[in-house]
């Protein structure tokens, strides 16, 4: 897989059948490695390990629905409260940070009304903090350590 702009974590990985896994610590199973699954682990313990975010407080492939249809967010953080806060969505590297995957994250968060988006291809990483008061946005300088938000 592709060297990340993020730190080197050690991911657990495993073959069978000619098929290599990854094992998920939010959802405590083994997973396909897919190149979005290879930014989704590396950005998780990132966010872990680096950033102080506790796993108790994150869910991967958070179902929602979105007008009428089932969407599944990559990565929510939740407060001790069970408030959704943060929405992260992944994409492969290869992937460009378009205007598109922002859409697709701000339609997610018409049913969760988060404070913070993020999004990440594992090379470019983009957080948002929504203020709903003066209905605007700012683009945050680094992705927030967990006692900032």
């Amino acid at each position: 897989m592709e060297q990340l702009n993020l730190p080197t974590t050690a991911l657990r990985l495993r073959e069978e059948g000619g098929r290599v896994s990854v094992f998920d610590i939010l959802r405590r199973r083994y997973v396909a490695l897919t190149p979005e699954e290879w930014v989704r682990q590396h950005f998780v313990h990132y966010l872990t390990e680096q950033k102080g975010y506790p796993a108790t407080l994150m869910g991967n492939e958070i179902s929602l629905t979105v007008g009428n249809t089932t969407k599944r967010c990559d990565t929510v953080l939740y407060d001790t409260k069970g408030h959704a806060r943060m929405i992260i969505e992944y994409k492969a590297p290869n992937i460009k940070m378009t205007q598109k995957v922002f859409d697709q994250i701000t339609r997610y968060n018409t049913a969760l009304r988060v404070n913070y988006l993020t999004v990440s291809n594992g090379l470019c990483h983009y957080c948002l903090r929504l203020d709903y008061e003066s209905g605007t946005y700012a683009f945050l300088p680094q992705i927030p350590d967990y006692a900032e938000l």
